[in-house]
């Protein structure tokens, strides 16, 4: 493997294990479900917080969090702040373990992912 093949599949990994530390907390993992069931609007900071019953200084930290990983975006629409989630970037994310997973070595079936528990 070229040094800067090598390279690049560390910062690749050190990446993708930032992202999931970010949504490694409860409070943080309820907030990218939540988002996720409200894409592609998104929700307002004060909707989320009422939703997840996450007090406002808590949940800015949260938010802040998420948004530096890239998991999530924010656009400001007059006074209101508006949070989605980045699928494209969970996408990445999740393509990234699947195909270690499902396609390469086959240690879960691709089928047992998408479907229902």
């Amino acid at each position: 493997m070229a040094i800067s093949s090598k390279k690049q599949q560390t910062e690749e990994i050190t990446r993708y294990a930032d992202m999931l530390a970010a949504m490694g907390t409860e409070p943080r993992l309820r907030i990218m479900q939540l988002l996720l069931s409200a894409h592609p609007e998104g929700l307002v900071v004060n909707e989320i917080g009422s939703e997840l019953d996450i007090p406002s200084s808590t949940l800015s930290h949260h938010l802040e969090k998420l948004k530096h990983e890239d998991l999530v975006r924010v656009r400001r629409e007059g006074t209101f702040l508006w949070y989605s989630a980045n699928t494209e970037a969970l996408q990445e994310l999740l393509g990234f373990l699947y195909a270690e997973c499902c396609t390469r070595n086959k240690a879960v079936e691709p089928r047992k992912i998408v479907c229902c528990k």
